[in-house]
Protein backbone atom coordinates (compact mmCIF):
# COMPACT_ATOMS: atom_id res chain seq x y z
CA UNK A 1 0.00 0.00 0.00
CA UNK A 2 1.65 3.20 -1.19
CA UNK A 3 0.68 6.81 -0.57
CA UNK A 4 0.44 10.29 -2.02
CA UNK A 5 1.28 13.16 0.31
CA UNK A 6 -0.05 16.51 -0.83
CA UNK A 7 0.07 19.68 1.29
CA UNK A 8 0.04 17.67 4.53
CA UNK A 9 -2.66 15.25 3.41
CA UNK A 10 -1.68 11.58 3.16
CA UNK A 11 -3.79 9.34 0.93
CA UNK A 12 -2.94 5.62 0.97
CA UNK A 13 -3.46 3.87 -2.35
CA UNK A 14 -2.50 0.42 -3.58
CA UNK A 15 0.75 0.54 -5.57
CA UNK A 16 -0.84 -0.43 -8.90
CA UNK A 17 -3.39 2.39 -8.77
CA UNK A 18 -0.74 4.78 -7.45
CA UNK A 19 1.58 4.04 -10.40
CA UNK A 20 -1.17 4.97 -12.86
CA UNK A 21 -2.13 8.09 -10.91
CA UNK A 22 1.52 9.16 -10.71
CA UNK A 23 1.88 9.12 -14.49
CA UNK A 24 -1.31 11.14 -15.02
CA UNK A 25 -0.55 13.65 -12.25
CA UNK A 26 3.08 14.18 -13.25
CA UNK A 27 2.10 14.73 -16.90
CA UNK A 28 -0.47 17.36 -15.88
CA UNK A 29 1.97 19.12 -13.55
CA UNK A 30 4.78 19.06 -16.14
CA UNK A 31 2.51 21.12 -18.36
CA UNK A 32 1.83 23.52 -15.46
CA UNK A 33 -1.83 22.52 -15.31
CA UNK A 34 -3.96 22.75 -12.15
CA UNK A 35 -6.75 20.21 -11.75
CA UNK A 36 -9.19 18.66 -9.33
CA UNK A 37 -8.61 15.11 -8.06
CA UNK A 38 -11.45 13.31 -6.29
CA UNK A 39 -12.30 9.93 -4.84
CA UNK A 40 -15.14 8.15 -3.10
CA UNK A 41 -14.98 7.81 0.69
CA UNK A 42 -16.08 4.64 2.40
CA UNK A 43 -19.17 4.31 4.59
CA UNK A 44 -17.01 4.60 7.76
CA UNK A 45 -16.50 8.29 6.99
CA UNK A 46 -19.96 9.07 5.68
CA UNK A 47 -19.80 7.42 2.25
CA UNK A 48 -19.19 10.81 0.65
CA UNK A 49 -16.51 12.09 -1.69
CA UNK A 50 -13.26 13.93 -1.09
CA UNK A 51 -11.39 16.18 -3.49
CA UNK A 52 -8.18 18.22 -3.63
CA UNK A 53 -7.09 21.00 -5.97
CA UNK A 54 -3.72 19.92 -7.38
CA UNK A 55 -1.38 22.77 -8.27
CA UNK A 56 2.23 22.65 -9.60
CA UNK A 57 3.51 24.88 -6.76
CA UNK A 58 2.46 22.47 -3.98
CA UNK A 59 4.90 19.70 -3.00
CA UNK A 60 3.71 16.23 -3.91
CA UNK A 61 5.29 12.97 -2.71
CA UNK A 62 4.58 9.48 -4.07
CA UNK A 63 5.64 6.59 -1.82
CA UNK A 64 5.40 3.01 -3.07
CA UNK A 65 5.42 0.07 -0.67
CA UNK A 66 6.84 -2.38 -3.20
CA UNK A 67 10.06 -2.05 -5.17
CA UNK A 68 8.70 -3.48 -8.44
CA UNK A 69 6.98 -1.19 -10.92
CA UNK A 70 3.56 -2.61 -11.82
CA UNK A 71 2.68 -3.24 -15.45
CA UNK A 72 0.89 -0.19 -16.84
CA UNK A 73 -2.55 -0.68 -18.35
CA UNK A 74 -2.60 1.85 -21.20
CA UNK A 75 -6.40 1.80 -21.48
CA UNK A 76 -6.82 2.61 -17.77
CA UNK A 77 -4.12 5.27 -18.07
CA UNK A 78 -5.97 6.87 -21.00
CA UNK A 79 -9.25 6.82 -19.04
CA UNK A 80 -7.62 8.50 -16.03
CA UNK A 81 -5.88 11.09 -18.24
CA UNK A 82 -9.14 11.88 -20.03
CA UNK A 83 -10.82 12.31 -16.66
CA UNK A 84 -8.04 14.64 -15.48
CA UNK A 85 -8.51 16.78 -18.61
CA UNK A 86 -12.27 17.10 -18.07
CA UNK A 87 -14.11 19.77 -16.09
CA UNK A 88 -14.87 17.12 -13.43
CA UNK A 89 -11.15 16.53 -12.85
CA UNK A 90 -9.23 13.34 -12.13
CA UNK A 91 -11.59 10.83 -10.56
CA UNK A 92 -9.79 7.88 -8.99
CA UNK A 93 -11.26 4.70 -10.45
CA UNK A 94 -10.27 1.06 -10.62
CA UNK A 95 -9.16 -0.56 -13.88
CA UNK A 96 -12.77 -1.47 -14.58
CA UNK A 97 -14.13 2.01 -13.94
CA UNK A 98 -15.36 1.38 -10.41
CA UNK A 99 -14.91 3.95 -7.66
CA UNK A 100 -12.66 2.42 -4.98
CA UNK A 101 -13.53 3.60 -1.47
CA UNK A 102 -11.20 5.39 0.96
CA UNK A 103 -12.05 4.13 4.47
CA UNK A 104 -10.47 6.79 6.68
CA UNK A 105 -11.55 9.95 4.88
CA UNK A 106 -9.48 13.01 4.08
CA UNK A 107 -7.35 14.10 7.03
CA UNK A 108 -4.09 15.84 7.78
CA UNK A 109 -0.86 14.10 8.81
CA UNK A 110 -0.41 12.02 10.94
CA UNK A 111 -3.87 10.59 10.31
CA UNK A 112 -4.19 8.95 6.92
CA UNK A 113 -6.63 8.30 4.12
CA UNK A 114 -6.70 4.85 2.59
CA UNK A 115 -7.65 3.72 -0.89
CA UNK A 116 -8.49 0.06 -0.62
CA UNK A 117 -7.10 -2.13 -3.39
CA UNK A 118 -9.70 -3.91 -5.45
CA UNK A 119 -9.61 -7.64 -6.04
CA UNK A 120 -8.53 -7.09 -9.67
CA UNK A 121 -5.62 -4.84 -8.64
CA UNK A 122 -4.51 -7.42 -6.07
CA UNK A 123 -4.67 -10.16 -8.70
CA UNK A 124 -2.81 -8.03 -11.29
CA UNK A 125 -0.08 -7.15 -8.77
CA UNK A 126 0.30 -10.81 -7.80
CA UNK A 127 0.63 -11.84 -11.45
CA UNK A 128 3.28 -9.19 -12.18
CA UNK A 129 5.20 -9.47 -8.88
Amino acid sequence: MGSITYDGLVVHIDDRTLAHLQIVIVNKLRRGENFLMSWKDSPDVGDGRSAIWVHPMVCLHFKFEGSKVPTINTEWLATLAESADSSRGLIVTSEHGQLPKLPNGQQRVPQDTLVMPTEESRAATAVHA
